[in-house]
């Protein structure tokens, strides 16, 4: 088959390098000039299955209002008179039950415990190499009721499958002895040693590279124009570039992996998507004395943020701000991270010397992403991950080409079909 994949994050090329393995002809359409350019350049970093507790749950509501107007908030939202941000806002009320929030957590799981896997599988197999840590992911609490609270979901995601341990504060500091230095004495946490960390941007980079040999053809500086409607299907893409001018591209089926921008391509064909972008910050902070950095991938629960030591650097990411498609860097959010990070690790970065990033993530009210067929039979979605892309990314590409390819997936998943 010809394919046609929008967008070259790590979703993208993911599903350009399992489609391809299955023999088909496959083209990845970018607007930048290189592949993980937006989302996939400076997140998080970690490959958590562990993260998959969704935003949306019974405590969410009235922490959303506690946070309101405060600049460093977590999870802020800023209100527009923009209905898709109102109706995004109430599907994510809906989801904040305690059976859907459940629901949604075991759906993670599965999706991020099939997609690990298949990211470990698919390193084995080519070799890529993106500064990936295997120690597992530490989830540490400073604050007691913050940590009493995070053992009813460690439990419900034991249940599924996960390997999430509850440790106690010496254990926590074994783990990771670079915590003892914290002006906030650790009270305990939760430990995943099956998941890992890594560069997102590098995977890519390397995955795409591999894609190349296997015939994959990547256009960048390529703008998606519109998606075409023909005889009840889309099969036609049209795009334009400074070197090819305007151009109709045709497939025998296109994949839309295109993030936070997804709704906006797909409004048009009548497809309603429930994804608004939460922007997210990461700073890169060199480290200058190892023995005081940490090297265990770290989760701080009570602050959000997330920590995954990257070689000589540590990426710091978290946060999530609800204001439309700004991607202007807020200062005092910026800050935030810094002032959290050197109360945890006081020693050993140069946090003078960091660098500040900001990018989209696609959130739907109940984290789950959209992976499977819409009411086209030829167009289909792979989008809407919010924080786990990194996380998802091989599992849910592979998941497109098995559907792609008239086969069910290998993994218990809601996939859509006919939206």
């Amino acid at each position: 088959m010809r394919i046609i994949i929008l967008g070259a994050g790590v979703i993208g090329v993911t599903s350009a390098w399992f489609l391809a393995q299955e023999g088909h002809s496959v083209t990845v359409i970018e607007r930048a000039q290189e592949p993980a350019r937006e989302t996939s350049y400076a997140n998080g970093g970690q490959v958590s299955v562990c993260h998959a507790e969704p935003w949306a749950n019974p405590k969410a509501p009235w922490k959303t209002l506690q946070w309101l107007g405060e600049e460093d908030a977590p999870l802020l939202f800023r209100l527009k008179m923009d209905w898709n941000q109102w109706r995004w806002g109430l599907r994510f009320l809906q989801q904040c039950t305690k059976e859907k929030a459940k629901a949604n957590l075991q759906n993670l799981v599965r999706l991020g415990l099939y997609s690990r896997e298949t990211l470990q599988d698919l390193r084995a197999k080519t070799g890529v190499i993106y500064q990936q840590r295997t120690e597992g992911i530490l989830h540490y609490y400073t604050d007691p009721a913050e940590f009493a609270a995070a053992i009813p979901a460690a439990a419900l995601m034991r249940d599924v499958g996960l390997d999430r341990q509850v440790k106690n504060a010496a254990e926590c500091l074994a783990i990771e002895p670079a915590l003892a230095q914290s002006r906030f004495p650790i009270v305990g946490g939760t430990y995943t040693p099956s998941d890992e960390s890594g560069d997102a941007r590098e995977f890519t980079n390397q995955l795409a590279e591999r894609c190349v040999a296997l015939g994959v053809e990547f256009r960048y500086d390529c703008q998606i124009d519109a998606l075409e409607k023909e005889g009840g299907d889309v099969k036609v893409v049209r795009v334009s570039s400074q070197a090819e001018g305007v151009e109709r591209l045709s497939a025998d089926a296109i994949v839309v992996c295109l993030g936070s921008y997804s709704p906006q391509h797909l409004q048009p064909l009548g497809i309603t998507l429930d994804i608004y972008p939460a922007k997210g910050y990461s700073a890169t902070i060199p480290v200058i004395d190892p023995q005081h950095a940490p090297t265990v991938s770290l989760t701080d629960d009570g602050y959000k943020l997330v920590f995954s030591r990257l070689g000589d650097r540590l990426r710091v990411a978290g946060t999530a701000e609800f204001n439309g498609y700004n991607l202007d860097l807020n200062p005092v959010r910026c800050k935030a991270l810094i002032d959290r990070t050197s109360q945890i690790f006081p020693e050993g970065m140069d946090y003078a010397a960091a660098e500040f990033w900001t990018g989209l993530r696609p959130a739907t009210p109940g984290n789950l992403p959209y992976i499977g067929q819409t009411r086209y039979p030829s167009l289909w979605l792979n989008t809407g991950h919010g924080t786990l892309g990194w996380t998802e990314c091989c599992g849910s590409a592979q998941a497109i080409a098995d559907l792609i390819a008239g086969r069910q997936p290998a993994v218990d998943y809601p996939f859509v079909k006919g939206v």
